[in-house]
């Protein structure tokens, strides 16, 4: 039996793409276990050690799609089948069924995943209609699901979004036999099925969210303090710390608990999307039972939390917040929470990793002078934290100056529109 093949996009916040490539091979959706790196080369990826094995395989023709779809997917595209790249603002990969299943219910630090339903050339708003009406929208879209669409254009000859968001609404309606219900997008309104186009150089690539919410949205946070960090970016953090979701770990400015909370999440092995649902499940050819199948084999996996996790801030509003949060998250027993400067801190013995977000004075205190506070930063882990690994963002490459950490700042993210880097390294 022909294996149907997804062309796919794990959207990522910027700076996260690599450590998202890395999710994807330990999560054996890559049925090669080989990444594509940016130099264009081939390198094989480990799994991450003491992972359970891939569950489940991909297996035949997900349900209501043909095989001439299938053809039609592969002639569109040509993705070698198992390979991932990366691109700017995410990673391009192909999988099965299962595997986007997999990727939207297991992928820490994706934003969201794209199906990409075609890419091709396009200088006319009737060239764009004729081309788009071609796309096997039925397989996707249910009868009177509504429609939001969103449209960019870059030095294209089509530069007007909303023509040809026009057009493109006019081709799902040819193909469908029916006028589209559309609704403009809001991130959290009702239920919706989501088309992103691009237009680049005259070429247009359609693309359907299979998400729905972002996928930062895991249910649990529904309160904040102040500057929260994306649950995204937090496990991103800790999986690019090094962390071995086995040893101790600290967080001394813990806000609203984001950190320790997806510090927790992995240490248990629980599946960021165990507890909410996804866009796909509305497509015609969402098939329960596989789903449930890997949702089990997700649930199988999970274990006691082998981590002694310590969460303090001296603000005790945010500490009851991070409280409600890790209690909705099922991880409040897993994760010691406190009300003390961070200079009262209380490591155990042995090493570990100190992973934490600091003030560092663009959101929270523009006219508070923090170089003090980051030079008690650096004298309170040289002298209670000496061999622990660190990783600390910040967007100042001054401040962290004056915590005499020597730590490598070669990582850059972006932590709501303000350009980070996240310090790692070890603290001697």
């Amino acid at each position: 039996m022909a294996l149907a093949m997804y062309h796919l996009f794990a959207v990522t916040a910027p700076g996260l793409e690599a450590i998202t490539q890395q999710e994807l091979a330990t999560l054996g959706i890559l049925s090669s276990s080989r990444l594509i790196t940016p130099s264009g080369v081939p390198k094989r990826v480990r799994p991450v050690p003491g992972e359970p094995p891939d569950p489940l395989t991909p297996s035949g023709v997900p349900k209501g799609m043909s095989l001439k779809s299938v053809r039609d997917t592969r002639t569109r595209f040509g993705c070698p089948k198992g390979q991932v790249s990366e691109e700017a603002g995410g990673i391009a990969f192909e999988a099965g069924l299962d595997g986007l299943y997999r990727a939207n219910l297991h992928l820490r630090t994706a934003s969201r995943i794209l199906v990409r339903l075609g890419e091709f050339y396009a200088a006319a708003f009737s060239e764009l209609r004729k081309k788009a009406t071609r796309l096997p929208w039925e397989e996707y879209l249910q009868p009177g699901q509504p429609v939001a669409l969103r449209v960019t254009c870059h030095k294209s000859r089509l530069y007007h979004s909303d023509g040809a968001a026009e057009r493109i609404a006019g081709a799902i309606s040819d193909r469908l036999g029916r006028p589209v219900d559309l609704v403009k997008f809001e991130e959290g309104a009702p239920q919706f099925a989501l088309v992103v186009a691009r237009l680049v150089h005259d070429r247009c690539t359609i693309s359907l969210d299979t998400s729905g919410a972002l996928l930062h949205r895991r249910g649990y946070r529904l309160e904040t303090a102040k500057a929260p960090l994306r649950e995204t970016l937090a496990a991103g953090m800790l999986l690019a710390s090094g962390w071995d979701a086995a040893s101790p770990l600290i967080d001394p400015f813990c806000g609203s608990g984001t950190i320790p909370i997806e510090a927790a999440l992995m240490a248990r092995r629980i599946a960021p999307g165990k507890n909410r649902r996804f866009a796909f499940m509305d497509w015609p050819n969402f098939d329960p039972a596989l789903w449930q199948a890997q949702l089990d084999a997700a649930i199988a996996c999970e274990r006691p939390s082998p981590a002694a996790i310590t969460a303090s801030d001296r603000d005790a509003g945010a500490i009851r917040i991070a409280q409600a949060n890790a209690g909705r998250a099922g991880v409040l027993e897993d994760i010691q929470f406190s009300c003390r400067a961070f200079s009262a801190i209380e490591p155990p013995a042995g090493s570990g990793w100190i992973v934490t977000n600091p003030p560092y004075g663009v959101r929270v205190s523009p006219a508070h002078d923090l170089r003090n506070l980051y030079s008690q930063l650096g004298s309170v882990l040289h002298s209670l934290c000496r061999g622990w690994h660190a990783g600390v963002l910040c967007s100042s490459d001054y401040l962290m100056g004056h915590a005499h950490l020597h730590l490598d700042g070669s990582q850059s993210f972006i932590n709501g529109g303000i350009p980070v880097k996240l310090f790692t390294g070890m603290v001697r």
